[in-house]
């Protein structure tokens, strides 16, 4: 399992699962994500987003946003691999600080993120948190992260190493009978049948 930069190829990919899992789309642009793959079967298992906020009137933002992970890799490590390479990213860009604005504020207080009161974020921020709330996540706070300060429990990165897809098993079909089609298997005839 590793994370890359995302490619071209992958918008299309990446905007059905933005779509699907409810997240945010704003000024999609696929050269912003990551994505976690796994090496063997090259399946793609999450992906996240770094938003950089240009602001003439303040420091410029980096915001993550947009993180998911699909079904069948969640508590595995993805998620927060996905977080990691984003911090990183946004590091060796310049940001001291990240933010985020989600619901999921256990998910990231454990990798060092800190609640930011509304009035204490940077104006940008503001109205994109009133704007989250209202369309996206109405449990979305601010969060934020002093880049170097960012880290990995050890259990996720152990997870990591050996994530695997979960496949869940399904109930067998139930064997269709002639009855399922409205046909009486007694006195039914067949189709080559001349009833001589």
């Amino acid at each position: 399992m590793y994370v890359r930069d995302a490619r071209n190829r992958d918008e299309a990919w990446l905007l059905d699962h933005i779509e699907s899992m409810g997240l945010d789309e704003t000024a999609f642009r696929s050269r912003d994500y990551v994505i976690a793959v796994d090496d063997e079967s090259n399946t793609r298992a999450g992906f996240g987003r770094v938003r950089y906020h240009p602001n003439p009137s303040e420091p410029e933002i980096a915001e993550l946003t947009s993180i998911g992970v699909l079904d069948g890799w969640r508590d595995q490590g993805v998620g927060a691999h996905v977080v990691e390479r984003l911090v990183d990213t946004a590091e060796m860009e310049g940001f001291e600080e990240v933010y985020a604005l989600t619901g999921e504020h256990e998910y990231l207080a454990q990798f060092g993120f800190r609640g930011v009161e509304p009035e204490e974020l940077p104006k940008l921020l503001r109205e994109r948190l009133d704007e989250k709330r209202e369309s996206l996540d109405p449990e979305a706070i601010g969060m934020v992260v002093d880049a170097e300060r960012f880290r990995m429990p050890d259990a996720l990165r152990e997870r990591f190493k050996d994530a695997a897809e979960a496949v869940e098993e399904s109930e067998p079909e139930p064997e269709e009978t002639a009855e399922d089609f409205g046909i009486d298997a007694e006195n039914a005839t067949y189709k080559y049948d001349t009833g001589r």
